[in-house]
Parts: structure tokens; sequence; C-alpha cells
């Protein structure tokens, strides 16, 4: 079996679960932001800012975003590996991907837990 080095998973079977416990991830998270709003009846800046100022609501929204972001990874690694054949485009386009998922992991990093 070949293994890819850019690959996030070590193979096919692996990015599959990461894809799917990612999505639950996400499922989860629309839920809660869902039955927060609907729970609270009419939202405020202070409601709102106490929600997500809540150590639970943080954490559990940092973890929705890196799932999105492994999520992206896997999608685009699979898209650029079908449709790019030139390696040396292929591993500069997964470069640009690489560096824009990881502006967004410390962006949103310093938003969700910023003063």
């Amino acid at each position: 079996m070949v293994s890819n080095a850019s690959a996030l998973g070590r193979n096919g079977v692996h990015d599959w679960l990461l894809l799917r416990a990612a999505a639950m991830i996400m499922t989860l998270y629309v839920l809660y932001i869902l039955g927060f709003v609907v729970m609270s009846g009419t939202l405020t800046y202070d409601i709102w800012r106490g929600f997500f100022a809540s150590n639970f609501t943080k954490v559990f929204t940092l973890l929705t975003l890196f799932s999105i972001l492994v999520h992206g990874w896997i999608g685009m690694w699979q898209v650029l590996t079908d449709y790019i054949k030139p390696v040396a485009v292929r591993l500069m386009l997964q470069l640009v991907v690489v560096v824009a998922l990881a502006v967004y992991a410390i962006y949103g990093t310093v938003v969700v837990w910023g003063a």
C-alpha cells in the first residue's frame, strides 16, 4: 500500500473516519447554537457575549473550527490530487491551502480566546 505524505490520514479509511467525525462535531455545534438561540428568547449583546464567554462554548467553538479545517484540508487534498496532475503545481496549491488553513486556525484561536 502506498501512503501519501501530504494526506492527513494514513489511508482512505482513516480520512473517511476523520471526515465523519468532523461532520458530527460540526452538526453538534450547529444544534448547540440553534438550541441556545431558540431557548434564550430575545437575544441581546450581553446575552450573546455571556454565551461565548463560557469556557465550554470557547472550547466547542475551537473544536468545531479545527473540524472545519480538517474537513477542508481532506476535501482540498482529494480535489487537488484528482484534478491537478503536474506535481509541482499540485504541491504549490497544497502549500497555499495549508498556509490559508493555518492562518484561519491562528486567527480563529485569537478571536475565540482574545480579549
